[in-house]
């Protein structure tokens, strides 16, 4: 089991139009090895970080605004049934994005109807995937899924987004070397209620690694192939999954324990994951508790 230096969350291919390449130097004095153990506390653990706080925080927001979550699940239930069929057992992904879609109370008819448009059953919009990267405030990076009708559109409002909240959209790659993508399994879990049994229970089913460096929940990693599998093991003895997904995870953490800064980063964090044309947004910052509860 490592204990490892994280993120708050949040997702990236190619564009369109000219982009600026990703601004050099200054942002990395702040970034903390996660892996040598950078920012004190045992095995790279960041001492008085949340990483609950800001999922909470994201999560808040995404409550706020449920008619663009469901028209961001229902692109990737069409994504995922074009290319791998309309098949949930036969496409992982598209049992995936069916799975996220209940969580979030969509209804069946409007699954079906997206599952329909993508395997062509009814007619409907041609989304194109597409990876955009750049820094944000703090030197942060950010790394973004598209999904979109009209990549012009889209890349000229997400650069406009980046630039007027002090961030910079950059080339292909200039961020993405940082991230991997990993199976991401939550499961709230306050300190002392059947972590050990739970950790035991998640690398007997093949997990990786699980991070239970914050007192609210625990992190399990798995290989994208071996997320499905290890979720459905740990439902199967009762543990109760806030989330399962994969996600592109990073190496390394920039802290922020700015407070300015730090609200500066969740608002263009905010305004990206608010575009409808945006399926995800994954970063490396990793944000104090106190500095989340002031934020609030």
């Amino acid at each position: 089991m490592r204990a490892e230096a994280k993120q708050a969350g949040i997702k990236t291919g190619d564009t369109s139009g000219a982009r600026l390449p990703c601004a050099a130097g200054a942002q990395y004095d702040r970034i903390v090895h996660a892996e040598e153990g950078g920012g004190g506390g045992e095995g790279g653990q960041l001492a008085g970080h949340s990483k609950w706080a800001n999922i909470k925080h994201r999560k808040a927001k995404m409550d706020e605004r449920k008619g663009k979550l469901f028209t961001k699940i229902g692109r990737e239930l069409i994504i995922a049934a074009r290319m791998g069929g309309g098949d949930p057992e036969a496409n992982p992904r598209l049992k995936a994005a069916i799975q996220k879609a209940k969580e979030a109370n969509m209804p069946n008819e409007n699954i079906q109807r997206a599952i329909m448009r993508g395997t062509g059953e009814i007619e409907g919009a041609a989304y194109e995937e597409l990876t955009y990267e750049g820094y944000g405030p703090g030197g942060v990076a950010l790394l973004l899924n598209i999904a979109t009708d009209n990549r012009n559109r889209t890349a000229a409002e997400i650069r406009y987004i980046f630039s007027r909240n002090g961030g910079n959209l950059g080339e292909s790659g200039c961020v993405s070397w940082m991230f991997r993508p990993r199976g991401v399994i939550t499961v709230a879990l306050p300190a002392g209620e059947k972590r050990e049994e739970v950790v035991l229970q998640a690398i007997e089913a093949g997990a990786e690694d699980v991070d239970d460096s914050d007192v609210e929940i625990l992190e399990i990693y798995t290989e994208p192939g071996e997320l499905e599998k290890v979720r459905q093991a740990l439902a199967a003895s009762g543990v109760e999954i806030a989330s399962a997904e994969v996600q592109m995870v990073p190496n390394t953490t920039v802290i922020i324990d700015d407070l300015e800064t730090a609200a500066k980063v969740l608002k263009l964090v905010d305004l990206l994951e608010d575009h409808d044309d945006v399926q995800a947004v994954y970063s490396n910052f990793d944000i104090p508790r106190d500095i989340m509860e002031r934020i609030g």
